[in-house]
């Protein structure tokens, strides 16, 4: 009559550990990225020039 009872999900502590320190990490280290990107923004691409294929002489 006893039905069979199913026993806990075994939790490896140790890997929780790792991946919550893992998240803090990651946490910690995209506000660092935002921080430094507001600080130095990366210069946005120059626009490429047209250079003419026409080379002008030089003066002498």
């Amino acid at each position: 009559m006893s039905e069979p009872s199913e026993s806990a999900a075994v939790i490896d502590l140790a890997e929780a550990r790792r991946e919550r320190l893992h998240d803090i990490h990651e946490a910690r280290l995209a506000k660092v990225r935002d921080a430094f990107e507001k600080a130095f923004p990366l210069p946005a691409a120059p626009a490429a020039k047209k250079r003419s294929k026409k080379k002008k002489p030089k003066k002498r």
